[in-house]
């Protein structure tokens, strides 16, 4: 086990990553094809494909899952995964040709680095050729390179973060493993203690204000923007369907909703993806158990987008906060 959502038999992820224009894009494949559900929980969403997945409509599967920067633009990246996965032979099967089902979501980070560079076809396309499985880079790589977090005092004062990726094995065997793309409106809090451990920093740098606070106050507030969003995607070997993909990815929600605060906002286009990868491998069990693990999993894969990620075009790092740091950061 890494600890990585790749600990899913028959999940590969790979990165884009363009550090110069703080961009980038992920794919999460799963080539032999996943039985797929998705939740849109924010109001301000970017996505492609996410109607398929409705229980009421005829595909099950998915082959991959893209996640880009780039916010609208980045869905062009959506054609390279498609590329990728019709060379390998991948794809429903309509009688004439196969078409690779690839439900997709994106972020906005037009407002670091070069807002005219995007991810795009050839950018989605050499994120496949770099998926493998085992150990996943986190942090300002993929679709993370362009993200922060704590954006209600404006991007100067926003914190960055990046990808993250956890997982854990119960039961007979059942694995449940998240990734997540964390850019969120609101703050990231310890969520065993509370504690704010990213939010928008205070202007002597020492620590982070509390945005639930900012709000109320109605003071020194920027003025708000669709400019964010915490994208996921749930994977697991447990048996579910459509139906119970869609139920899991709700679950999934909560998730985010124990470290980051506040979450769905009218600013935020957070949404999760579920996969139930394995075909006839697949293990049975019980739908609220597994939904209880992907929140779980989920909410361990945001902290880790923010403490792993580094500092990008003048947006600093948790730890780089934490250098100067003198006083209670859950204070402000």
């Amino acid at each position: 086990m890494d600890n990585a959502i790749t600990d899913v038999s028959g999940i590969k992820v790979g990165h884009y990553t363009d550090r110069q224009a703080a961009t980038g894009c992920s794919v999460i494949l799963c080539q032999a094809g996943a039985v797929a559900g998705v939740d849109v929980r924010g109001s301000a969403p970017g996505t492609r494909e996410t109607d398929l997945l409705n229980p009421l409509h005829l595909v099950d599967e998915a082959h991959a899952i893209l996640i880009s920067g780039g916010s609208a633009f980045g869905l062009d990246a959506a054609g390279g995964v498609m590329r990728y996965l019709e060379e390998q032979g991948c794809g429903y099967d309509t009688g004439v040709t196969r078409v690779p089902i690839v439900p997709s979501a994106i972020l906005f980070d037009l407002s670091i680095g070069d807002a005219g560079v995007r991810p795009g076809i050839e950018e989605g396309y050499k994120a496949c050729l770099a998926a493998h499985s085992g150990k996943i880079v986190e942090g300002t790589v993929g679709a993370g390179t362009g993200a922060r977090v704590g954006k209600a005092l404006g991007a100067d004062r926003a914190v960055k973060s990046g990808i993250g990726t956890a997982s854990q094995q119960f039961g007979d065997g059942i694995i449940v493993g998240a990734i997540v793309a964390v850019n969120a409106f609101g703050d990231v809090v310890d969520y065993e203690t509370g504690r704010i451990i990213a939010g928008p920093r205070r202007v002597d740098g020492n620590g982070f204000l509390s945005t639930s606070e900012i709000l109320k106050s109605g003071q020194g507030v920027r003025a708000f923007v669709p400019t964010s969003t915490t994208i996921g995607v749930i994977a697991t070997n447990a048996r579910l369907s459509k139906t119970q993909a869609t139920k899991v990815a709700q679950m999934a929600h909560d998730g985010l909703a124990r470290v980051i605060r506040p979450v769905h906002t009218m600013y935020d286009g957070d949404v999760i993806f579920v996969l139930s990868v394995g075909k006839d491998s697949r293990k049975q069990a019980d739908v609220t158990t597994v939904g209880t693990v992907a929140a779980e999993v989920m909410a361990q894969a945001v902290i880790r987008g923010i403490t792993q990620a580094d500092g990008l075009c003048g947006i600093p790092s948790v730890d780089e906060v934490y250098i100067n740091f003198t006083d209670s950061i859950d204070t402000y």
